[in-house]
């Protein structure tokens, strides 16, 4: 049987993380672009969700929620893919700190999405 914290801990985790990414992609990007903070945005949203999960009756929903902003965030950073890969790869790119924070957006959400699709079957049976 599995931590039923787990991914509620996970989630309060990688939601700091994406605040730091947020804005240190802001602070890098020399306050340009407002735009730089949507990681953090996300990151805040994810970890009140796991503080929620965490201290409330409302874990399965919490779970969900944190699923929800996940896969948006996922989807929400994929036009940012080709980027990626040609960082990756040594390539040029047009911001490597859009860059950079695009793939960690993709990077934390896909983690979160296995998370809560490991405990959603697990909790299912």
């Amino acid at each position: 049987m599995s931590d039923p914290n787990r991914t509620p801990a996970l989630g309060i985790g990688l939601g700091i993380a994406l605040v730091a990414v947020g804005i240190g992609a802001y602070v890098l990007s020399d306050f340009a672009s407002v735009t730089a903070l949507i990681p953090a945005v996300f990151g805040v949203a994810i970890a009140v969700l796991g503080v929620v999960g965490w201290q409330t009756d409302r874990q399965r929903l919490a779970i969900y929620g944190i699923g929800a902003l996940a896969l948006l965030g996922v989807l929400g950073s994929a036009r940012g893919i080709p980027d990626v890969v040609a960082l990756l790869t040594r390539g040029a790119v047009e911001s490597t700190v859009a860059a950079v924070a695009q793939g960690s957006m993709i990077l934390i959400g896909l983690v979160l999405l296995v998370a809560v699709g490991r405990d959603l079957r697990n909790n299912s049976r």
